[in-house]
């Protein structure tokens, strides 16, 4: 694996999102709870949650279905806020964190009941390759699952520059993440589409994140606006971004079975 490879699009906004502590999660805990339950997580003894942010989905699965969950991030930010989160909800016995990458996860082959993750290969560009590592970690029997977001229809291009602009990648359009599942050699697959509502995504997101935490990311986002030019300069640009943006995105749920 090269450097180049290592490294996500969209690493302000990443990067940004490390220092304050929040993850972005289109759809909220109804679409995570359905993902798993395409997955089939009750029946999993052992879960691998690529792309873990803050740690929210890990500490939610080993609290309701008591399972062994490892987390993975690129940021070695993230996992510090993953491994809080799975103390502050009790669950740091049940919850391993460690820094990988999606294109080279270091695990053996055929170990995981489940791997999932949720708005993360849209930041990677070999998304292929971050695909196939996830079959090759699942166990034969086992689920993999992905949620991400796509362009229902392309957004006038100087609001699609204005994203690509605070956010780095460009949406794939649904065909492409479909071609990709496709292509993945997974069982039984399923897709299912959503449209993003920018009624309820805000509520989906706290509720998800949760109050006491998002309020201390809050304080975090001002501190890292007044005193790191860099964090400003992400944090601008995102709330730049008209809200209008929702309009044009949807997001899917893939599972399939190896």
């Amino acid at each position: 694996m090269t450097t180049a490879d290592a490294v996500p699009v969209g690493g302000e906004f990443l990067d940004m999102q490390a220092a304050v502590g929040i993850s972005k999660h289109t759809g909220g805990m109804e679409a995570t709870e359905e993902l798993l339950k395409l997955c089939h997580v009750e029946t999993a003894q052992e879960v691998l949650n690529v792309g873990c942010g803050i740690g929210v989905a890990s500490a939610h699965i080993a609290r309701k279905y008591g399972c062994h969950v490892v987390g993975v991030d690129m940021s070695d930010k993230m996992i510090a806020w993953s491994q809080r989160r799975a103390r502050e909800a009790g669950v740091e016995t049940l919850v391993e964190c460690r820094v990988a990458n999606v294109l080279d996860l270091p695990f053996a082959a055929d170990r995981f009941d489940v791997v999932f993750c949720e708005s993360v290969l849209i930041f990677v560009e070999d998304k292929a390759r971050a695909i196939g590592e996830c079959v090759r970690v699942a166990k034969p029997g086992g689920y993999v699952g992905l949620s991400e977001a796509f362009w229902t229809q392309l957004p006038p291009p100087e609001l699609l520059a204005q994203v690509k602009t605070a956010i780095g990648p460009a949406t794939p359009p649904f065909t492409a993440w479909q071609a990709l599942w496709e292509a993945s050699g997974l069982q039984e697959r399923v897709i299912r589409t959503y449209q993003t509502d920018p009624r309820t995504e805000m509520s989906d997101r706290i509720h998800w994140i949760g109050w006491r935490w998002l309020v201390r990311a809050w304080g975090r986002a001002l501190r890292l606006y007044v005193t790191n030019p860099a964090g400003r300069k992400a944090i601008k640009e995102t709330f730049e971004v008209p809200p209008g943006i929702m309009q044009y995105l949807g997001y899917g749920l893939f599972a399939g079975r190896k």
